[in-house]
């Protein structure tokens, strides 16, 4: 399958190792930055791309490529809506990084035009392909919980001054979000698919503690009440000295108790569930590395998305995925900017809203 990158910064990496754990044919690599391709593929150390074109325009890379088939998209995460427009109105399938955009709004057009177009649609969300959580997403799907009481994430992470002079547009409203959509929203995207999807109202506050560098929030805690009457919390920060403490996930039930935790929601610290049987000892103490917060799951990602393509059905991880997460975020944005519970669905917002909310 022939296969294009938009953008080659710090998870870029990721995405050409999937590329080439899963044989895609790399046509071309697109970024504004030149001296970033050399960097990102002596990092990735697989394969050889001497012949990938390199680009640093996505139009005239699509417009001289149209055998490219499958589009990866990894830039700022105010670009992403934009980029993937552009290729969805092309016909070409995307997986977009995380968050799949910045408002409402533009996840709403990628999801129409998308159906209308007939192509797939990824969100990189790709803790969900985790061994842990695969394990505690198959119990959800057995029902061994049986009646959901609430749940939890806490994303307990570190991000200094450095990590945020590597791109002018961390901490922005317009191209980034703060600590919650950017590094909470794979949790947040766990959270919510393990509780039942379906949340009818989130209150949140967020805070700018030590980043006043930043326009976002580098803490925010949030509660989230579902259809199904189980509540779930959100707790995700940046400020842990002094570095990444944990992605811990906890579903909590009448018949089962999980936790799943490690730096990216990686290991299995707790598994009980009244109806035990002989595999359960698999789970119990399950532990996968990683050599990143990141995680394993692109390249599952990826082998997902390619299969999806090729039997026409919809990506594990799809767009409205992708929306559900983003929609969280923006939903404790609100509720932060106005005081009050927020009700879903949640139309018309977007992280530019927040513009103002505390300064820089």
């Amino acid at each position: 399958m022939k296969y294009a990158l938009i953008g080659c910064g710090r998870i870029a990496v990721n995405h050409i190792k999937a590329v080439s754990n899963n044989g895609l044919e790399l046509v071309a690599v697109c970024d504004i930055d030149p001296a970033k391709f050399n960097i990102m593929f002596e990092k990735a150390g697989c394969g050889e791309f001497s012949g990938t074109e390199r680009c640093t325009d996505y139009v005239s890379m699509l417009d001289a490529h149209p055998e490219i088939e499958l589009v990866g998209i990894a830039t700022e995460s105010g670009k992403h809506a934009e980029i993937a427009l552009e290729c969805i109105s092309r016909g070409v399938n995307v997986i977009i990084e995380k968050p799949m955009a910045m408002s409402m709004e533009d996840a709403d057009k990628i999801i129409a035009m998308a159906e209308d177009k007939g192509v797939k649609v990824a969100a990189c969300h790709q803790n969900r392909f985790n061994r842990a959580i695969q394990k505690l997403r198959g119990a959800v799907e057995q029902g061994r919980f049986g009646k959901l009481s609430h749940g939890s994430i806490n994303v307990r992470w570190n991000r200094g001054r450095s990590y945020y002079e590597q791109a002018s547009w961390r901490g922005t409203w317009e191209q980034d979000g703060g600590t919650l959509m950017n590094q909470c929203i794979h949790g947040i995207d766990l959270l919510r698919w393990m509780l039942g999807d379906e949340v009818e109202e989130v209150y949140g506050a967020t805070r700018q503690r030590f980043h006043d560098y930043l326009e976002a929030e580098d803490v925010g805690v949030a509660v989230l009440k579902f259809k199904n009457g189980a509540v779930g919390t959100v707790e995700g920060t940046s400020n842990v000295y002094p570095k990444n403490l944990e992605e811990t996930l906890y579903v909590f039930g009448e018949n089962g108790t999980v936790k799943v935790g490690g730096t990216s929601a990686n290991n299995i610290d707790v598994w009980e569930f009244a109806d035990e049987t002989e595999a359960d000892a698999e789970a119990k103490g399950l532990q996968e590395v990683t050599s990143n917060v990141y995680g394993n799951g692109h390249t599952a990602l990826y082998a997902d998305m390619v299969d999806a393509i090729e039997n026409d059905r919809a990506p594990y991880v799809d767009a409205a995925a992708g929306r559900n997460a983003l929609e969280i975020v923006l939903a404790i944005y609100k509720s932060q900017k106005t005081g009050e519970p927020v009700k879903l669905p949640l139309r018309g917002f977007a992280s530019t809203d927040m513009a103002g909310e505390f300064g820089k």
